[in-house]
């Protein structure tokens, strides 16, 4: 039932809190495939999101060419959030034939992947953020092809410099509003919750040392779910499942 089920999924203490969701195209094979792909991905948790009366905020949208899609993120927040995707993060695969663009001789079955990663959103008691930690820059917000969108320096890119208990440089951007301030605001949401997973990263393999957190590399050894589209099928690795009618589930509706 689904109660049942409910109680077999374990607890985290994060479950009721709203998620940064950041999904990319992947870096080793499938080109436009990849980011077509990454933008299916990226509707379908705009559609579940929907599906379950959640929030879903747009905080950025690096496009690609033929309609494709080389990196978003978006702030999704309601009823435990977190609970819900918290499974999704991980390398995602694609096998499909492309529709059009290609040769007659180059109608075959083409693999690509992206990434999902879902950061659970930190309480502003969590974190305390030293200014003089922080390096930011503004430049114009880019379209797809790389060409200015902006005559104005209101895309903001916020680094945060290694201190203390942060081992790791971490970059965000945003240039998703017309506002430069606005902007600001989104990344700097963006950074602490990519700062509190650097901390929740290593609690956790502090109390799980015999196996170590690696990052992901984006390859397709490290596929947590496989989206057959010539099959009609989703294979999801970790746990075996196998799911029809495709087109229907990754719409959720």
């Amino acid at each position: 039932s689904p109660q049942l089920l409910e109680k077999l999924v374990p607890s985290d203490r994060h479950d009721a809190r709203d998620v940064i969701l950041e999904v990319a195209a992947g870096r080793t094979t499938g080109g436009d495939i990849c980011q077509q792909f990454t933008r299916e991905i990226f509707e379908m948790y705009q559609n579940f999101a929907s599906y379950k009366n959640w929030e879903f905020d747009v905080l950025n949208y690096t496009p690609a060419e033929y309609g494709g899609l080389h990196h978003a993120a978006a702030r999704i927040s309601g009823q435990r959030v977190y609970r819900n995707l918290k499974y999704e993060g991980g390398t995602h695969r694609v096998q499909r034939i492309p529709e059009t663009g290609l040769s007659s001789r180059m109608q075959r079955i083409h693999t690509g992947t992206m990434t999902v990663i879902v950061l659970p959103q930190p309480n502003e008691v969590d974190l305390n953020i030293d200014p003089k930690d922080l390096r930011i820059d503004t430049f114009r917000s880019k379209g797809a092809g790389g060409q200015s969108v902006n005559t104005t320096d209101s895309a903001v890119r916020i680094v945060h410099i290694p201190t203390g208990k942060y081992l790791h440089w971490i970059t965000v951007e945003c240039q998703q509003e017309r506002s430069q301030l606005q902007n600001r605001d989104t990344a700097m949401r963006m950074l602490r919750a990519k700062m509190y997973r650097q901390i929740t990263d290593r609690e956790t393999e502090q109390r799980h040392s015999a196996r170590k957190l690696q990052v992901g590399t984006r390859s397709q050894s490290e596929r947590i779910r496989t989206y057959n589209f010539t099959q009609d099928r989703v294979n999801d690795h970790r746990i075996g499942y196998v799911a029809r009618d495709i087109k229907v589930r990754s719409c959720f509706c």
